[in-house]
């Protein structure tokens, strides 16, 4: 059983999620917005982290460094500006897709196990993560018109 693998990318992908949300509200703290949201959407993931902890223990995680790779390909050295934020925004849109896929990933071996509870946190994943593109998208959308065509 490969389950461990998809649990431990899970549990990965939520922790380096929620640091990048807090380096991000960190760096572009004086942006309107992109702190509170960005911890607020940091404190999801932290949660999260949380919940997927008993199956750990119950089924086992492999360490797998693909999360951790994408973070440190994403995030190398702290952009500034607002081309540097619509960049980062875009980092965290990709994190943010990769950790909902692989949740999503790994709820379908959960109904395969007829793990209600696991089911149950993937689903919780999947809306939270769903929540945190949207809210990134959104972002993004808006800063793209001025930042793209406005000379700085």
């Amino acid at each position: 059983m490969h389950i461990g693998n998809y649990i431990g990318m899970v549990h990965k992908s939520q922790q380096d999620l929620a640091n990048a949300f807090l380096t991000i509200a960190k760096h572009h703290g004086s942006e309107p917005d992109v702190k509170q949201a960005c911890e607020l959407l940091a404190s999801w993931s932290a949660k999260l982290v949380v919940t997927i902890k008993p199956f750990v223990k119950k089924y086992g995680e492999e360490k797998n460094k693909e999360p951790d790779r994408l973070k440190k390909t994403l995030f190398k050295n702290p952009r500034s500006g607002s081309m540097g934020l619509l960049r980062d925004l875009q980092d965290l849109w990709l994190m943010t897709n990769e950790a909902e896929i692989c949740s999503t990933i790994l709820q379908q071996a959960a109904l395969g196990l007829r793990d209600k509870d696991l089911v149950a946190v993937c689903k919780d994943i999947n809306g939270y993560s769903k929540r945190q593109i949207s809210w990134l998208l959104t972002r993004m959308k808006s800063l793209a018109t001025q930042t793209l065509i406005a000379a700085e």
